[in-house]
């Protein structure tokens, strides 16, 4: 892999804050024109930098009003242990994030529910049921004080 530029990692804030940007606007911010702006985004697509383009949607106005963090712990700290839960995970849309994380629990899920009620239906027949959970601490967000997608870049 290159090593980024200022200007390739100008590109990658503004792509960040706006990914609906075309390429000319890229461009006149950057001092650049299109066809520089166009090679060097098609190279950070190719290495793996740029891994995807997505739409945030605000949770809250599509009735999401719960938001969840669980510590989830496993009853075995095998490598298919570990997998398998990885996998039904994986087949969770309320999961945001999951992350096999070091310390006194095995995982940290992010969740998102309607509300409390959908909350425990999703906990008691999904989460819970998953082969090889011992222990979920959910933990109820009071306030959401910070919330990005940006990555530093510098």
């Amino acid at each position: 892999m290159e090593i980024l530029d200022k200007t390739d990692r100008n590109l990658l804030a503004l792509l960040q804050e706006n990914a609906r940007l075309t390429i000319q606007e890229i461009g006149q911010r950057i001092n650049l024109s299109k066809t520089p702006v166009h090679e060097r985004i098609k190279r950070l697509e190719r290495e793996g930098i740029i891994d995807r383009y997505v739409t945030i949607l605000d949770k809250k106005k599509l009735g999401n009003l719960l938001m969840v963090y669980c510590q989830v712990t496993l009853d075995k700290q095998t490598r298919d242990t570990f997998a398998d839960f990885d996998a039904a995970v994986r087949e969770l849309p309320e999961v945001l994030e999951c992350n096999r994380v070091s310390g006194t629990f095995d995982y940290l899920l992010k969740i998102v529910s309607r509300d409390m009620e959908t909350y425990n239906r999703f906990y008691q027949e999904r989460l819970s049921s998953i082969p090889g959970t011992l222990h979920i601490s959910s933990f109820f967000v009071m306030a959401e004080v910070k919330n990005s997608t940006v990555v530093p870049v510098d």
